[in-house]
Order: structure tokens, then C-alpha cells, then sequence
């Protein structure tokens, strides 16, 4: 593929940044350079590659769910400055 001003321009615009003549030059060649290299890794063999998530091997260590009690509902309300029929009340965001 080849990179010129005018694709250059269209991603500027599209990355809402302004380019110069000078900067512009420079990004068509480091575009330029950076399908180059893709079209190269495009060329090797991955058939008998296996996908990476993270290049090291990685687990996360998760704790066992276990089931335990939780507060006392009563308990919670009466921490509450304001309930009715057993709900907290909330001040009002919508009218």
C-alpha cells in the first residue's frame, strides 16, 4: 500500500490534528515504514502459533466463591438518616 500526502491528510483530518508540509512529509515516510513492516509480518507463517493474550504467562488468581451471611437488613437502616416502609430515602435528581 502505498502512503501519500493525500491519505496522510485525510488521517490528519480525521485525528483532528494539523500537519505542515514538513510534518507531513515525515508521517507519509513512518506510515510508510510502519505497512512495510506489516506487509513483512504478514509474509511469516503463524500456523502453528498459538494466540497470546499477554506475551507472559499470566493467570489471575481468583479466590474460591464461598457463601457467608451477610448484614442484618435492620441493622443497615438504622444507620440511615431517612427510611420509609423499610427503604432508604434518597433525595430526589429528576423532576
Amino acid at each position: 500500500m502505498q502512503i501519500t500526502k493525500e491519505l496522510v491528510g485525510y488521517v490528519a483530518e480525521l485525528s483532528r490534528i494539523e500537519l505542515d508540509e514538513a510534518q507531513t512529509e515525515k508521517m507519509q515516510q513512518e506510515l510508510g515504514a510502519i505497512v512495510e513492516y506489516m506487509d513483512i509480518l504478514s509474509t511469516l507463517d503463524t500456523t502453528e502459533t498459538e494466540p497470546l493474550s499477554h506475551i507472559f504467562a499470566i493467570t489471575n488468581v481468583m479466590r474460591e466463591d464461598e457463601v457467608r451471611p451477610s448484614a442484618e437488613k435492620a441493622d443497615i437502616l438504622k444507620n440511615l438518616p431517612e427510611t420509609e416502609d423499610g427503604m432508604p430515602v434518597v433525595p430526589r435528581t429528576i423532576d
